[in-house]
Parts: C-alpha cells; structure tokens; sequence
C-alpha cells in the first residue's frame, strides 16, 4: 500500500507502527455553522482511504474532532444571544445528521470534543513552559516559533512567507509569528482555569482558553500517544494549523515524528472560485442532498484524487448523478436476469474479476479513486452488453459478479441496493429498448415520441449519456 505523505512530497509504503494497527487522526468540524461542500470533500475522501485500508485488513482507529471552543463560535452565539455551548450542541446535531446522510458517520471510532481535554491542554503548556518553547504574555500563553528547528518543513515556506498567513497580533510577542497556546478570558466569554509554573516562579492561576491548534495534539496525545500513523486534514490546513501542532507535540514530547505519515485532501472549488460566503457561492452539504442521493455526492467527490483540487458545478454533480444511476441501472439488468440451465456467464465474472485486479492496484496507489472508478465503470458496461447478447446466465455467475461489483461499490459508498435491485415492467423495458433501436436507425422522431410518452403515461424520464439511457421516476430526479 503506497499513500503519498506530504512531509516528504513522496509515496511511501504503509507500515503501521504496531502490527497491522493504524491510528488515525483526521481533522473534524468548527461547529458555528453547517457544514458545507469543502467539509463533504474533505470526510467523503478521508471516509474512503479508512474503508479501503480496513478492508485490506488494518485495524483502524479513526478518531475526528470537533471543535466547540472556538472563537467563531463564540462571535456568532453572541450574535443570536445564546450562550456558546448551546450554538455548539447545536450544529455539532446537525454535523452528525450531515455525516450520517453522507455515510462517513459509522467509519469513524470517536468524535472527541475540545472541552473535554483542559486537563490534557494545561499537562501540554506545562511541558512546553518547562522546556523554554512557550512564554507568558499577561494572562496568555505564546508558542515561541524561533525555539523551534525546521518549524515550516511540512509546509516548504520560508520564513518571511508566514506573514501573508494567519498571523495573531499581539503587542509584547517575542516573533511575530507566535502562536497561543491559551488565551486570556474576556468579559463574558466561556472560560476555564488552569494552573501553570513559569520559569520556576510560585504557581499562576490562568483564566481562558485553549487555543486552536494545541485541542488537536492535548487529543491525539491522549488518544493514541507521543506518535502515530496517520494525520489527515484539508490542504489548507498545512500551515499553520499542521504547522504548529508538529511544533508543539514533538517540542513538548521529544517523539520525532510526531506523525509518519501526513495526508492532505485538496480544496473544493465553486465555479472555479474557492467557496466563501462573501462571494455568495457557500453550498452546504444539505443544500446538495435537498437535490441529489448521498451515492451521486459520493461519487463526484471519489471522481477526482482526493489529493487534487475539485471544482463543483451544477453540470458536473449532475452528471455524476446520471452516472450513479447507470452505475446501479447496470447492475440492475444483471440482478433481473433470467437464469439459465446450461451455462453462459463465465466471460463475464472473468471481466468482473479482472476489474477487481485493476480496482485494487489503483487503490493501492495512494488511494487512486479516479483509475478504479473508470475501471468499475468500464466493468458496468461489460454488464450491458452481456446482457444485450444473453438471454439468460446461470446463477452462480450472476451471483459472483454481483458480488464482486457490491464489495468495490460499497468500498466507494456508491452503490444503493433499493435502486439496482428495482426493475421496470416487461413493457417499458421494450419500450426503452426499442427507442435505442430507432436511434440506431437514426429515426430521431419516432424515438422522441416513445421518451415522451414514458415521462406522460408512464412518469419515467429517460436520458441518453455517454454511458448509455438512463431512467428515472419523473417525481424523482434524485
């Protein structure tokens, strides 16, 4: 198995730290607000990768985090008038029902919350005080950036790129580039105290909270100690958020590398523009699902290596839509076949375990979504033609080339059993099929006349793609 980590800029084999067992870390939801496309694009990709090594047969640990102490959080719960933690709970619900819609939700083993890991903060200022990697600053505590070697290796930047970047203002920094560790409470904001030791002076009582980027490594250190397998997270994330919690944890813990390998999806783009609601083009993931199955979402996102920049457009995720239901129409015409006595299917399960080989050598490749779609695609319409010069195939043929293409579809969560396991009556088939042959004799009339009178009579709408026709209830573009 070769994932590419971006620490090196190299595919590297996969070797567990302990046996076949991977922990696995991936950056979760800022819950002030719903989710959105970028967040679907980041959890579908990272959602496949844990499908695809655990069924290669890796005991993984997946843990998410969700950030409910947050500055944005704080700012928009003062803004409705509520209090943080009830905006919090809130939109934590509605990221769950998200995950749940889009099928991330049973892949990952725990969502560990930020407020639960003071304690494990404090433990981490502590060390980092001690060490002469943080300062107080007043009521705050900074990260001291110069302390630390090699602090942009991860990202690649020099130096004096870091200030085109988040950069936290504060007069009396020992760098520009400090980050907090803890910040200093304000008048009616929530708050915690923790007790620290400064350069060996009396103990001090801090007042505040943590901030962002040492939640994640007081979590991960907690969950799965010093050092693990894998941290993933969008690309965007790399500096300084990845940045800065390799510098915290390997400066408080001593365990270098903090992570061995380093995963990063690539952004979500609208239209060619980076999503933002001051350009008006923020779609959340219910907005997509009000219009579209979970399989069609699923199938764009694993269309494109989740190491590359995707770009929505209604055209495209409707085109993926098309291409799920001929994905499952396909599969479809083989589950209502007719069985025959005397044989005839081993052509095909031999197409369908030859894309089984081609699927897991993609895979295997640094999670090449894209290959092993094109392959399952190109095995569907091996189906189709199978089926055009068949009348019949034996049962257990048909029964191990399902199979074969249910494992690979679920790996993807692309394939949906109430829409391939359906079939249209005896009379529309016909219907369909003889609209095909009157376009092949280019009768483009007549073939018009039997699709309209399957939206009016029948409620079915029909639609040619570069796959072949594809149908749907007309009450149900989905």
């Amino acid at each position: 198995m070769q994932v590419y980590d971006t620490m090196t800029g190299a595919k590297r084999e996969l070797e567990p730290l302990k046996d076949n067992k991977l922990n696995v870390f991936v950056c979760g939801q800022t819950v002030y607000d719903d989710a959105h496309l970028g967040h679907a694009r980041t959890y579908i990709s990272f959602d496949i990768i844990v499908r695809w090594l655990r069924h290669l047969g890796y005991e993984v640990r997946y843990a998410q985090n969700i950030t409910d102490i947050d500055d944005k959080i704080i700012a928009r719960a003062k803004e409705r008038g509520m209090e943080a933690i009830e905006l919090a709970r809130y939109y934590e619900a509605r990221f769950m029902e998200d995950m749940k819609a889009i099928g991330t939700f049973e892949s990952v083993n725990e969502y560990p919350r930020s407020h639960d890991y003071i304690d494990a903060v404090r433990n981490q200022i502590q060390l980092l005080l001690d060490k002469g990697y943080a300062y107080l600053l007043g009521g705050d505590v900074y990260y001291d950036v110069a302390k630390f070697k090699n602090y942009t290796r991860l990202s690649g930047m020099k130096v004096e790129e870091l200030t085109k970047h988040r950069i936290e203002p504060k007069e009396g920094k020992h760098n520009t580039y400090d980050f907090a560790l803890w910040k200093e409470a304000k008048e009616g904001e929530p708050s915690w105290q923790i007790r620290v030791v400064s350069e060996g002076k009396r103990e001090m009582l801090l007042n505040g909270r943590p901030g962002w980027h040492i939640e994640d490594t007081a979590m991960t250190y907690s969950l799965f100690g010093a050092q693990y397998d894998i941290h993933g997270g969008a690309s965007e994330l790399i500096f300084p958020h990845h940045t800065n919690e390799i510098a915290q944890a390997e400066a408080a813990f001593g365990v270098v590398p903090f992570v061995r390998y380093w995963l990063h999806s690539g952004v979500l783009n609208i239209r060619g523009q980076k999503m933002g609601k001051s350009l008006k083009n923020f779609i959340t993931i219910r907005d997509v699902l009000a219009k579209y199955r979970k399989e069609a979402l699923r199938l764009f996102i694993c269309s494109t290596h989740y190491r590359k920049e995707i770009n929505y457009t209604e055209e495209l995720m409707s085109d993926a839509n098309r291409l799920m239901y001929y994905i499952n129409q396909s599969l479809g015409i083989l589950y209502n076949m007719p069985h025959s006595e005397g044989g005839g299917g081993e052509e095909l399960v031999k197409s369908m375990e030859d894309m089984e080989r081609d699927f897991v050598q993609a895979m295997s490749d640094d999670f090449n979504t894209p290959v092993a779609l094109m392959r399952f695609v190109a095995a569907m319409r091996d189906i189709r033609a199978f089926a055009a010069s068949s009348k019949g195939v034996d049962r257990e043929s048909k029964e191990r080339a399902i199979a074969v293409a249910s494992k690979l579809g679920a790996l993807l969560g692309i394939l949906n059993e109430e829409l391939y396991r359906q079939s249209l009556p005896g009379e529309l088939k016909r219907m369909i099929d003889e609209r095909e042959a009157l376009r092949a004799r280019k009768e483009f009339e007549a073939a018009d006349r039997i699709r309209g009178e399957l939206e009016t009579k029948h409620g079915i709408m029909l639609e040619d793609t570069e796959y072949g026709p594809v149908w749907y209830p007309a009450a149900e573009r989905k």
